[in-house]
């Protein structure tokens, strides 16, 4: 049976719901900033690695925009609209809230950990992005090159490291339930992919093969 919601029309696409959870998500980092103030550097370097990340997002698009027609472009209704929102905008800003209540002073160790694994994580997720959606608009069919030669979801990987930066910085043991969390929806969207990569690609278990041997540890 259909929702009031889906019988009234309304779709979007995944990508478009998950622009607003990070325009939401910046709004929540925004308020945190107002409601308890900018009391130490770890709010305030918080706030600039995932303000900087949401922006990137949405920024990225408008660079590249074929990323468009390759990522999340299934049409969802309203109730998953919603849900997309209050987890990926909401829930993602937990960190946040935690880094905000935090009292004691950030330590250099603290920051000396959290920025490499931001810088290279946002490097590694971005420029395997760019490279795929690049060899894709050139009519390539599996990309097993470049970043991609020996971790076949390289991608989730750097992502993973920034979302643990954000935990680093928060400094609480619940602020990894977010990468845990983040972890949890990859495992279930590598499965997905994977089988859907065999049946399209003939080639794709021997690559399958060849990068577990090389990484067996990292999907």
């Amino acid at each position: 049976m259909k929702t009031a919601a889906e019988s009234s029309g309304f779709q979007v696409t995944q990508l478009t719901a998950i622009n607003v959870a990070k325009a939401s998500t910046i709004g929540c980092l925004i308020a945190l900033a107002l409601i308890y103030g900018v009391q130490d550097p770890r709010q305030l370097i918080y706030l600039c690695l995932h303000i900087s990340y949401c922006i990137w997002w949405l920024l990225e698009q408008w660079l590249f925009p074929d990323r468009r027609r390759y990522i999340f472009t299934e049409k969802i209704g309203f109730l998953l609209t919603l849900f997309v929102v209050l987890f990926v905008g909401v829930f993602y800003a937990f960190p946040g809230y935690l880094a905000f209540t935090n009292p004691q002073p950030i330590s250099y160790w603290t920051i000396s950990i959290a920025l490499p694994l931001y810088i290279f994580g946002s490097l590694i997720n971005t420029g395997a992005d760019v490279q795929k959606m690049t060899a894709k608009s050139m009519g390539a069919g599996l990309v097993k090159d470049g970043a991609w030669r020996s971790v076949r979801n390289i991608n989730y990987l750097g992502d993973l490291m920034r979302y643990s930066s954000f935990a680093v910085i928060a400094g609480s043991p619940w602020a990894y339930v977010l990468p845990a969390s983040i972890l949890l929806l990859y495992v279930q969207r590598i499965l997905q992919k994977e089988q859907s990569m065999a049946d399209k690609y003939p080639d794709f278990a021997a690559y399958q093969q060849s990068s577990r041997r090389l990484l067996p540890w990292i999907w």
